[in-house]
């Protein structure tokens, strides 16, 4: 920092590195100070959002009394290095005010230079960070030790946490007492990602006789084919990607999973994905290819996928047109639908000649299964808004009152906002009125629902 050559040995390799990192980032090590990010209303939304927050309890009681009987402190941030909980001895959190190691500051190396945070994020490491180490001047009386969390469902950082005092008081051996903390934090969220793949695996247990495998949301496979690697790169649903040895595959989307099926594995089975839910203008997926639906073919797609053994001319136009219905006008709405897709449509009775799923049928699956946050997610709106036939009616309508009681029961905040975004429930008073209880008035959902209400009021 001053131009002069050092009379010893320089610092730490890793530490040059980041010298060097944070230089060409612009930091100033004489006036450099962590920026505030978030004031008390935004940390708090991040907080209810961040998956750092189940650690939280575990977190503080492997390190806290540790930290606070040592005179330290202990800092959790996500993954950018943004400080959302500290805790520990009450007058070094005094001294962490004046330096921003507080609630709501960024400390990413680009923020604040070389430390035991941004550092150990950076280098996806464990870090210990001691006095003149740190780039910036202002942190020369502190030390501290970092170590990065990885979830390993998704293989991201998830966050850091962080043991700091000053420098007479803290240890060098403090960094694999921050390790042992991050690694069983890891362990833990590898506990649940087991429970959510075997609740995977049961529930979509019919795919796993076929060639394919069963791939997670965030890509891992987790039944099937294993030698098709343990995680592959997703493309969107219903497209192509290609595996590792060469091979093409279709992704298809069950829901809270995905399907994979290398190409000719089942040449002689189409594959069907109708997406309806919400939608003014449906469409289908068919062997990954979108096929744009009519009303009137949607809707005789919803029927023939709620009835998998079919259903003769007679019935299916009874159950779209009422007794005013001729099957004259459903043979030729037949012919039309199999000229889009083909061998898909069986005839003698009519019926669904493939694999087929839905965005619908994932949705009441999973209130089935009691997994209300993915019923939440999958409902998009109502079944084919504009259709006025009386089975699809009397379909919307089910799924509608099974999905909106669900969420009032059991729905989390979360769940019942996204309801809440839908046709259906942007103006549900009773839904609103949950939210607004639910969220705190900080919150920007909290003022959206109020004014909503507001206007249903008036």
């Amino acid at each position: 920092m001053t131009g002069r050559r050092p009379a010893e040995s320089g610092p730490r390799e890793v530490i040059s590195d980041s010298w060097r990192r944070c230089l060409e980032a612009g930091i100033d090590p004489e006036s450099h100070e962590a920026p505030l990010v978030y004031d008390e209303g935004d940390i708090r939304e991040v907080r209810s959002v961040t998956p750092m927050g189940t650690l939280l309890p575990m977190l503080r009681h492997t390190l806290l009394q540790v930290a606070d009987e040592a005179a330290h402190i202990m800092v959790v941030t996500d993954a950018t290095g943004d400080v959302l909980w500290r805790d520990g001895h009450r007058q070094v959190l005094h001294r962490a005010d004046r330096i921003g190691l507080s609630d709501g500051f960024r400390w990413s190396e680009q923020a604040v230079g070389t430390n035991g945070i941004g550092t150990a994020l950076a280098t996806g490491r464990p870090m210990y960070v001691y006095s003149g180490e740190h780039l910036a001047r202002t942190l020369h009386a502190w030390s501290c030790a970092g170590a990065p969390i990885v979830d390993p469902d998704s293989g991201r950082t998830i966050g850091c946490v962080d043991i700091s005092g000053t420098t007479r008081s803290l240890h060098p051996a403090t960094v694999a007492l921050v390790r042992a903390a991050a690694r069983l934090a890891e362990s833990d969220l590898a506990v649940g990602m087991r429970e959510r793949d075997e609740r995977l695996r049961s529930r979509h247990h019919r795919h796993l006789d076929r060639p394919g495998a069963l791939v997670t949301l965030t890509g891992r496979v987790v039944a099937g084919d294993l030698s098709l690697g343990p995680r592959i790169r997703l493309p969107e649903c219903g497209e192509r990607v290609i595996l590792s040895d060469g091979r093409v595959a279709l992704v298809e989307s069950l829901g809270d999973a995905y399907r994979l099926v290398p190409l000719g594995a089942e040449a002689a089975v189409p594959r069907l994905r109708l997406t309806l839910l919400g939608e003014d203008h449906p469409y289908a997926h068919l062997d990954g290819v979108r096929v744009p639906l009519s009303l009137r073919h949607a809707e005789i797609l919803t029927l023939l996928a709620l009835h998998p053994r079919g259903l003769t001319a007679e019935r299916l136009s009874f159950l779209l047109y009422g007794d005013e219905g001729n099957p004259v006008t459903i043979r030729a709405e037949i012919h039309r639908l199999r000229a889009q897709l083909g061998r898909a449509i069986a005839a003698k009775p009519y019926r669904l000649a493939c694999e087929v799923s839905a965005d619908f049928l994932d949705a009441r699956q999973a209130l089935a299964a009691g997994a209300t946050a993915v019923a939440a997610r999958l409902y998009q709106g109502p079944l084919l808004p504009r259709s006025e036939a009386p089975a699809v009616l009397r379909a919307r309508e089910e799924l509608e009152a099974r999905v909106r009681s669900e969420l009032l029961a059991r729905g989390t905040p979360e769940d019942l906002w996204e309801y809440a975004q839908t046709p259906s429930g942007y103006e549900d008073a009773e839904v609103l009125e949950h939210v607004v209880a639910a969220i705190p008035p900080g919150d920007h959902r909290h003022a959206a629902a109020c004014v909503r209400l507001a206007r249903l009021d008036d």
